[in-house]
């Protein structure tokens, strides 16, 4: 008789734990990208400095079975998504794409104008190394970026040693978005 009581209230302790635990706010939110103090979020302020806080409405690159084998080919794995939201001004489009670096994605944001990659920007990280691909140093070597005919770089982008597999997913989703923008520019 005992031990079912104790039995008993063992259970309801971890049950109030585990209710309890649901309620607590994270304190990481801040890392997931989203400003404590205004409520907005890196890939909304990454959005509007790309269009001078004049947002154009959100589009839908829906994926067809040609777009997700060229995905494939660019990252090294399936693309999993059906489609793929944008923001498109003219020739300028902004994607925001997630990558897995080692074991964690990573949030990148990219502008690509008139077929060039205008700026990226790594708006999430949450590896616990090679986190200085996310510096301008690193950053700014993108800029001017423009794919070749077989879907690679045409620039040469210097790795960061110890952030090797950083770098590579940086580097498939600068492709990725400049392959995703000659499909909107070029349907």
């Amino acid at each position: 008789m005992i031990f079912k009581s104790i039995k008993y209230g063992l259970r309801r302790a971890v049950f109030l734990c585990a209710l309890t635990c649901l309620f607590i706010p994270s304190k990481g939110y801040a890392q997931e990208g989203i400003s404590k103090q205004e409520g907005v979020s890196k890939q909304d302020a990454f959005i509007e400095t790309a269009f001078a806080n004049d947002i154009p409405a959100t589009k839908t690159l829906w994926l067809d079975k040609h777009q997700k084998k060229s995905a494939k080919k660019i990252l090294g794995h399936a693309y999993n998504a059906l489609r793929v939201r944008y923001w498109q001004e003219g020739g300028k489009t902004v994607w925001v794409l997630n990558e897995v670096g080692k074991y964690k994605p990573i949030t990148v944001g990219l502008v690509v104008n008139e077929g060039k990659i205008e700026k990226l920007s790594v708006l999430t990280y949450r590896e616990s190394r090679g986190w200085e691909v996310k510096h301008d140093f690193f950053t700014k070597q993108f800029i001017g970026a423009h794919l070749s005919k077989k879907n690679k770089l045409a620039e040469n982008i210097d790795g960061i040693s110890g952030a090797t597999l950083s770098v590579r997913a940086l580097k498939k989703l600068a492709r990725l978005s400049l392959y995703f923008d000659e499909q909107v520019q070029n349907p």
